[in-house]
């Protein structure tokens, strides 16, 4: 009866979203109790790798953040492939207006950040609120149920593809540190590797990854971040072997409970533990949280629902087929649930255990209210179309 329970949970679509808030509000229980010095230690305790004294020697936070997000990279880069050459992003008429409305997503949410932060250290912070969580944020459509119109999903889906893809390039132009360009050419020769597997069709798996662990290592003593890796590794997967097999949506459909159910539940456990002790009304107006708070919440809307709005208004985008505005209003407030891409950026913006503390704050907030607002609109959006639907025309 347990496992039949457990089995119908994990094949829900609002599983992985569901568990990711679970892992997120046992963090804040930790990090607010008296475990909270065992919390911040085992995540501060150093984990090495070395032979002859070469190698990695990190704290486990980091080898969570650099090497588990590496492979929830990874899969995204698998997504990113298989939807541009056959899925969601492979007609360029399907692509514009999710992809203007990412745009948008990004922009307005970066420049409220700015607004509030803007000669501030803490300004370096701008891209935490330009990202959209897709496990979150589905995982809330998912609660609606299947009344929503199926063309929001993929609405939203391919949104929050095009948001993680601006969030990789961002984080490969503006979050690298000094450059060590001899690890980057030694990152080449397996690079090389990979491009040659991929040009041949190979249908094992195993030689990719190794290559792409070996990657990952130069690229992380490179100074560029390490997750990049395992985006350029997945883009070397064959979408077809030799044989007409798909080694790409093999190696997708087997890593995406891993990733759902273990790697990101993980890093959200790690990286969401809000220290609530001693807030004041003045902290949580400080211009970090506050910034990302107003950026996921305000600037998401803003950003997603005006580019929308102004592409289908002036016909160069169609709405999507069964959707209104408050469909579409639901959609963009989804949007602004940033927790996980956010949390990810924020560690990569700020070393300091106070900012930090701040940035999960305002990630945390923003997001929770994002979800609130979309799951309401989405609900009240669906019941006016069925009552709608239930009234019978006069004629």
């Amino acid at each position: 009866m347990l496992l039949r329970a457990i089995d119908r949970f994990f094949k829900h679509e609002a599983a992985g979203g569901i568990l990711l808030m679970a892992s997120a509000a046992a963090a804040m229980i930790v990090a607010n109790s008296s475990l909270n010095g065992t919390y911040d230690g085992a995540l501060s305790s150093y984990l090495s790798v070395t032979l002859n004294g070469e190698g990695l020697s990190k704290p486990l936070i980091l080898w969570i953040n650099d090497g588990l997000m590496a492979v929830f990279f990874f899969l995204i880069g698998l997504e990113l492939k298989r939807e541009i050459l056959e899925g969601k992003l492979k007609n360029p008429s399907d692509v514009i207006l999710p992809g203007m409305a990412a745009v948008g997503g990004m922009i307005v949410p970066a420049l409220i950040f700015a607004s509030f932060n803007w000669g501030q250290p803490s300004i370096s912070g701008w891209a935490i609120p330009a990202a959209t969580d897709i496990a979150f944020a589905l995982g809330i459509l998912a609660l609606v149920g299947s009344r929503a119109p199926t063309s929001l999903k993929v609405f939203l889906l391919t949104l929050a593809i095009l948001d993680d893809l601006g969030a990789i390039v961002i984080i490969a132009l503006f979050y690298t540190a000094d450059l060590k360009l001899d690890y980057l050419y030694l990152a080449l020769l397996p690079l090389a590797g990979l491009i040659w597997l991929n040009m041949k069709g190979a249908h094992r798996i195993a030689p990719a990854i190794l290559l792409g662990t070996i990657m990952w290592f130069f690229v992380l003593k490179s100074g560029v971040h390490a997750t990049l890796a395992g985006v350029i590794t997945a883009f070397c997967i064959p979408l077809k072997d030799k044989w007409g097999k798909s080694p790409l949506h093999a190696l997708e459909h087997g890593l995406t409970p891993y990733v759902l159910y273990l790697i990101v539940p993980i890093f959200a456990f790690a990286n969401a533990g809000v220290v609530l002790a001693g807030l004041t009304l003045d902290q949580l107006l400080a211009p970090l949280p506050l910034g990302i708070a107003l950026g996921l919440i305000v600037g998401k809307q803003l950003g997603v629902f005006g580019i929308t709005f102004v592409m289908v208004k002036t016909g160069l985008a169609r709405m999507p087929s069964g959707a209104n505005w408050l469909h579409i209003y639901g959609i963009s407030c989804l949007a602004g649930i940033g927790f996980t891409m956010s949390l990810f950026i924020g560690g990569l913006s700020f070393s300091d255990p106070t900012l930090m503390n701040e940035v999960r704050l305002g990630v945390l907030s923003g997001s929770v209210l994002s979800a609130i607002l979309g799951y309401t609109a989405l609900s009240l959006a669906i019941k006016r179309q069925n009552a709608q639907a239930a009234t019978p025309t006069v004629g």
